[in-house]
């Protein structure tokens, strides 16, 4: 596999990383029908455990088999299949070595009351990841939790034990908790910090989700209104979160977020495209459609990062 000069460009930003680290970011930027271009879409399958499986599965029963995943991920050319340990288990085997995996090592539930403090427990390790052939680890953290500061501190230990045998890691930073509003989770000013924590962290790829023009923080409000930051398109506020994730020498994937229609998930790859950003991260919006609309949608959107659609 020979990386091409896009990717290349890419690794160099890597600056502190050793080669097997580099190799595994190049093996899944080099993969399927966006490999070499620096673009990527990796489909993210943990919904299950943070939703329940009716409330993921159940519009589309073919998705319950986690090789329903890998078979879509394979077929429609993506970059990897993203799960936790139990569903990458399930088709590690029959799908050795046909698409890079990224094994979610944290996650949260549904069942827990609302007193509980946003957390995720960690459910799989570095070992893990090595013994099913992974590409990278996951981890999400919450910003604006009570429970923030522990996060952090186990993904920077799982981090540097991932990087030590050549495995990257990929920080899901997603604005949570008691001191977040609901309307802050998504508020470009939070969703750029939640970026630039996720980097200083030591994220190879992070994954936020796109931002409204609300700015949640009167200190920051402050500022983006001083220095007149453009916030004013989603592609501005794209190209605003790539800056925070170290002025664009950070792969950044953008969320797909909760099911929604075609026209909407296009609109939101074309602003990823046009932002700068580095592709999509897209779960529900796959596997809660058919198999077939859902390689279509895949197709389109591929069309879409190449500057096609």
């Amino acid at each position: 596999m020979r990386a091409t000069r896009i990717v290349q460009k890419i690794l160099a930003n890597y600056e502190g990383e050793t080669p097997g680290v580099k190799a595994n970011l190049c093996r899944m930027l080099m993969e399927g029908k966006l490999g070499g271009t620096g673009k990527m879409i990796i489909l993210p399958v943990d919904q299950g455990f943070e939703h329940g499986p009716a409330r993921c599965f159940a519009v589309n029963p073919a998705a319950y088999d986690p090789h329903y995943h890998y078979q879509l991920a394979i077929d429609a050319g993506l970059n990897a299949y993203a799960a936790p340990l139990g569903s990458l288990e399930a088709g590690a085997d029959t799908f050795a070595g046909q698409i890079p995996t990224i094994l979610k090592c944290n996650s949260a539930n549904s069942l827990m009351s609302d007193t509980a403090g946003k957390n995720q427990a960690v459910t799989a390790s570095v070992a893990d990841a090595l013994r099913l052939g992974c590409a990278a680890i996951g981890f999400t953290i919450y910003p604006g939790s009570d429970m923030a500061l522990d996060m952090f501190e186990e993904i920077s230990a799982m981090r540097q034990e991932a990087a030590a045998v050549g495995l990257p890691t990929v920080i899901w930073s997603y604005p949570r908790g008691e001191a977040i509003t609901k309307s802050g989770e998504t508020a470009i000013d939070v969703a750029a910090y939640a970026a630039q924590i996720a980097a200083l962290l030591g994220a190879h790829i992070i994954k936020i989700k796109l931002s409204t023009d609300h700015l949640m923080l009167p200190e920051a409000k402050a500022v983006y209104e001083a220095q007149k930051i453009d916030i004013a398109t989603q592609a501005a506020r794209v190209r605003h979160c790539m800056q925070a994730s170290f002025g664009g020498r950070r792969i950044v994937v953008f969320s797909g977020g909760a099911k929604k229609g075609e026209d909407s998930v296009y609109e939101d790859a074309r602003a990823i495209r046009d932002g700068g950003g580095n592709g999509s991260i897209i779960g529900r919006n796959s596997f809660q459609r058919s198999r077939e609309d859902a390689l279509a949608m895949l197709g389109k959107l591929v069309d879409i990062y190449k500057g096609r659609g």
